[in-house]
């Protein structure tokens, strides 16, 4: 028998290579997006509702209420309610409120108006803004449905009241 060659040894004495099939490319896949604004600390939340509700009062919008649904509700910590005039106004208003939470931090993530223009919706996960015709604000009455809701004070300490016939109880 012919003693083998170096070469042959050599070939025998490796492994085969074997090819172990490819996986198949995984397409990169951004992360989604949360849904809640990233704020530092809760309080965040609470001066971010309060500026909203001065901006509503500032674009001329009336009867501005600010209300703390922490603990009853499981979809927002704040509800901002003001009324307008005009469905131009109210939407001059909102438009501000979301360049507000832009600014600050609460991306909108979701807003929306009926078709009429009576009332419009801006959602920024942790405050619910909600701007009404007067008649429309009557109509569904959400501080009464939120009633066991604190009211938050809004107003600016230097703001004197436009109510020189103290028609309003505060």
């Amino acid at each position: 028998m012919p003693e083998p060659n170096k070469a042959t040894r050599k070939a025998s004495a490796t492994k085969p290579k074997v090819m172990k099939p490819r996986k198949a490319a995984q397409p990169k896949v951004a992360k989604p997006k949360s849904a809640k604004p990233k704020a530092e600390a809760p309080d965040a939340a609470r001066e971010f509702a309060i500026e909203t509700a001065r901006l509503l009062h500032d674009d001329k919008c009336t009867d501005v209420a600010l209300l703390d649904v922490r603990g009853l509700s499981q979809v927002t910590n704040y509800i901002v309610i003001g009324s307008g005039t005009s469905d131009r106004q109210m939407r001059s208003a909102l438009m501000h409120a979301e360049l507000l939470g832009k600014q600050r931090g609460f991306s909108a993530w979701r807003s929306d108006a009926d078709s009429g223009g009576v009332w419009l919706l801006l959602d920024l996960v942790e405050v619910v803004v909600h701007l009404f015709e007067p008649n429309t604000r009557a109509h569904y009455d959400l501080e009464m449905l939120w009633g066991d809701a604190p009211r938050v004070s809004w107003e600016r300490p230097d703001q004197t009241s436009r109510d020189r016939a103290r028609l309003k109880s505060s």
